[in-house]
């Protein structure tokens, strides 16, 4: 079964718009999670956890081995070094990588330009380049706490904005601002990736704002992140089967 979102992104499978988050220890517990789940999904989502244990060399090993990653490590620095970290990232192979929308527009157009001349120059492929907004584990009370008074939505609508008219390709946000995020913003083709995503029968963890995957797709997300309800799973490829099979029975 395949699947249009808001953005007008083509058609494409609902395994294919689900990203598995290899939050683990070791580079061998992502080796045995990716040869579990080859095929059966479209992408896996390496962040600070993976990388810190197992560096840029199994990105590249797992890239290499023909599977889309999204590098999840937030660059938050001046403009010079996010862009530069997010050359590396390109080099790596990288289908998408991510910085926060709060570095604001001069950090993010730096980086959506230099890794565009970079990859031109090298003749690599570039990365999709998305924008956190608000974290899901946040809520109204932990914006307050940063200084940021005029809530989650208002704060994930105004730097959603801020990242399309830097030039970057998505956000990564909550499900629940899905609907908010296509209003706000003009381009058809803009990315949402969503965590905060949990099948009917998983618990919601230290994630607030959370949604079902199927409801993530209906308001608006292309792309999907799924942890701990498939990696904590006895069998990671049945657990797959069951989120497809409820999102195609939700979605008819």
């Amino acid at each position: 079964m395949t699947h249009a979102t808001a953005s007008g992104s083509p058609a494409i499978s609902i395994r294919d718009r689900l990203i598995v988050a290899l939050d683990v220890a070791s580079a061998d517990d992502a080796r045995r999670a990716i040869a579990e789940l080859s095929g059966s999904v479209g992408a896996f989502k390496i962040g600070l956890q993976l990388f810190a244990a197992a560096g840029p060399s199994l990105v590249r090993e797992v890239c290499e081995g023909g599977h889309r990653i999204f590098l999840d490590l937030k660059f938050h620095d001046i403009p010079n070094t996010v862009a530069k970290a997010g050359v590396e990232a390109a080099k790596l192979g990288v289908w998408m990588f991510t910085v926060h929308a709060a570095g604001a527009s001069e950090m993010m157009i730096r980086t959506a330009e230099t890794v565009a001349e970079a990859c031109d120059r090298g003749g690599f492929d570039r990365p999709k380049v998305i924008a956190v907004t608000v974290l899901t584990s946040s809520d109204a009370n932990a914006l307050r706490e940063t200084g940021i008074v005029e809530g989650v939505e208002g704060q994930v609508a105004r730097l959603a904005k801020v990242a399309a008219n830097s030039g970057l390709d998505g956000v990564v946000a909550s499900p629940r601002e899905c609907e908010l995020i296509r209003s706000a913003v003009e381009k058809r083709d803009f990315l949402i990736v969503t965590p905060g995503v949990r099948p009917i029968s998983a618990t919601s963890d230290d994630q607030k704002r959370i949604s079902t995957p199927a409801a993530a797709l209906r308001t608006g997300a292309d792309h999907l992140v799924i942890g701990r309800p498939i990696m904590d799973a006895a069998d990671r490829s049945n657990a797959v089967e069951k989120i497809v099979r409820e999102i195609e029975n939700e979605l008819r």
